[in-house]
């Protein structure tokens, strides 16, 4: 049976992207990104690219974006959205995070934003493999002097970082302390239209536990934090 994730990046897109452009109201990605390498002129190639989250914030500055992801159905969003802004120097197409269908050394960027965590939850027994596979990835399609660039979760309604679960723990330590990857983390906090659209959100996305902190203490502006991890070739 596929997972609640699984089933969202299926059947869900439309909530997922309503979600997601609710978060980092204050722009400090896109500054984060720019202080780890200046973007302009820059190719990229993204990952896990979903409905287009990183895709849209990064296409008015580099010369062009690659995106690729192994939902269709999220893609589709991102598509949308790209030509509604005409972005002529951004592609989507379906593709496996493991096999990236990108010529070796074509990318002077290449960034993935909360899709490798999944296969901690996906693959528990074999993680490192997976997320290995992408990993090598990520190098191969980048020239020398190249980056790569990951975020990741590191709790929604938390103010200070914490990741979510054992096994994602594991995994940033892996990244760090075995990979050599640096790190750094920011707040990318929620800033929701109404409390009613953070709770209706929240509940699906996360359960009725974070649906009832929502209600409790009044989240409009949900606090929420991300892990950033870079390599440079």
């Amino acid at each position: 049976m596929p997972d609640h994730f699984e089933t969202i990046y299926a059947q869900h897109a439309d909530l997922y992207d309503a979600l997601v452009v609710r978060e980092d109201y204050q722009g400090n990605i896109l500054t984060t990104l720019q202080s780890i390498r200046p973007l302009a002129g820059l190719d990229i190639v993204e990952f896990g690219a979903g409905t287009g989250r990183l895709t849209l914030l990064l296409a008015p500055l580099v010369r062009s974006i690659r995106a690729y992801d192994g939902s269709e159905h999220m893609l589709a969003v991102a598509q949308e959205r790209l030509h509604a802004a005409g972005y002529a120097n951004a592609s989507t197409e379906v593709a496996d995070n493991r096999q990236i269908p990108a010529a070796d050394a074509s990318a002077d960027i290449s960034i993935q934003g909360w899709s490798f965590g999944h296969c901690c939850g996906w693959y528990p027994d074999t993680w490192r493999d997976e997320i290995g596979k992408a990993l090598a990835e990520m190098r191969r399609v980048l020239r020398p002097g190249g980056t790569a660039i990951m975020l990741e979760t590191l709790g929604t309604g938390r103010e200070t970082p914490q990741p979510p679960t054992p096994a994602l723990a594991e995994y940033y330590a892996w990244l760090e302390d075995e990979l050599g990857w640096s790190h750094t983390w920011i707040r990318t906090d929620y800033r929701f239209e109404s409390l009613d659209e953070a709770e209706r959100l929240m509940r699906f996305f996360f359960g009725d536990e974070l649906a009832a902190q929502v209600i409790t203490n009044q989240w409009v502006i949900l606090p929420e934090c991300t892990g950033v991890w870079w390599l440079k070739t």
